[in-house]
């Protein structure tokens, strides 16, 4: 059995709510060090806010961030993944839909995140992993 979404994934990621203003979400992210925050209703994510959208929907259109609402600038309905999915169907999805983090959702409710940088560090431990094994050979 392969790699599942939950063994790359960060559990119980930050979230944020629609009503939240952008600066709000600014500073979230940097206090997590993430590049985006999953938007949730009673748990469920409902839309994702990144780096770049505050970026380009923000300040390249000169709004105040203070003044605009996370609601306002999110992607409504981001691609998810399961926990127990596999994970080269997560990084499929990645690659078709060309996304870098997609929320991990169980019975309806945010679970974790799963960006481009957890996969890397989980394909890294495949490597090394495969290098010691090659190593301790007789």
């Amino acid at each position: 059995m392969g790699k599942r979404v939950q063994d790359a994934m960060t559990a119980d990621p930050v979230t944020i709510s629609r009503s939240s203003t952008v600066v709000d979400a600014a500073r979230l992210m940097e206090s997590a060090d993430v590049g985006s925050v999953p938007v949730v209703d009673g748990g469920t994510p409902v839309a994702i806010v990144t780096d770049r959208d505050i970026a380009i929907r923000v300040v390249a259109q000169g709004k105040d961030p203070a003044g605009t609402q996370v609601g306002d600038i999110a992607t409504d309905q981001p691609y998810y993944v399961h926990p127990d999915q596999d994970l080269d169907e997560a990084l499929e999805l990645m690659a078709y839909r060309k996304v870098r983090r997609l929320p991990v959702v169980d019975d309806g409710q945010l679970v974790g995140m799963l960006a481009q940088a957890d996969v890397v560090h989980e394909v890294k431990e495949k490597k090394a992993a495969h290098v010691i094994e090659e190593i301790s050979q007789p």
